[in-house]
Parts: C-alpha cells; structure tokens; sequence
C-alpha cells in the first residue's frame, strides 16, 4: 500500500464513544507536510480544536486539544490506524485518551468527499 496523504483531506465522524467530545457536526481539515500531520476541527460541541500529529506508515501519532460549546478546555492524546475503505476513501480508527480527566474511548472517522 503507498503512503496515505491526509493534505487538504476533511473528515467527519462515523463512531464514537460516549465519552467523546465530538459528534456528527464536528468536522476536520488536515494539513501535511512529510509525516508532520495538523488539524483544525470545530461545529457541534466543539467551538474551536486542534490537533498536531506525525504520520508514521499506516499509523498516526497525535496530540489534541480543544474548547468545548460550554466553555471547558480539554486535551488528549491518541493513535489512528489509518486506512482505505472500500469507497476508497480513507478512515482514521482512533484509540484515545483524555490528558484532562481520566476518559478513553475509540473513534471512527471517514474522509468526507463533498456531493458524495
């Protein structure tokens, strides 16, 4: 498999668990350079987030943060398999951590293409 690009890719969510912050409205824009990985997210519960990560093969490493729609600050950490679905759009599988409490829990997001 070649190396998975997330430059200019936007991905909505697909799964998460109760504990999760995020929810179908929160939508993210990444950014890469080589294995240098970044994102800003918002919408839904989030007013405002970011995360910063390095892609290594099929595997991203990343640190997040963000202010939540009731005014708390929140931050965490995770690690994403990613992967090509069968529509051939790419699927980030989280594993992650809150640093701000002591919540885990998993996510599925999926590359959002628009008018599909």
């Amino acid at each position: 498999m070649s190396q998975i690009n997330l430059n200019n890719k936007t991905f909505v969510l697909l799964e998460n668990s109760e504990n999760g912050e995020v929810n179908s409205e929160t939508q993210f824009d990444y950014k890469q350079e080589g294995t240098l990985v970044t994102a800003n997210y918002s919408g839904g519960t989030v007013l405002k987030g970011s995360i910063i990560g390095q892609l290594i093969a099929t595997e991203l490493l990343m640190l997040y943060h963000c202010i939540t729609s009731s005014n708390e600050l929140k931050a965490g950490k995770a690690i994403a398999q990613v992967s090509t679905n069968s529509d051939g759009r790419i699927e980030l599988h989280l594993k992650w951590e809150w640093l701000t409490s002591e919540e885990s829990g998993e996510s599925v997001y999926v590359e959002h293409v628009p008018g599909s």
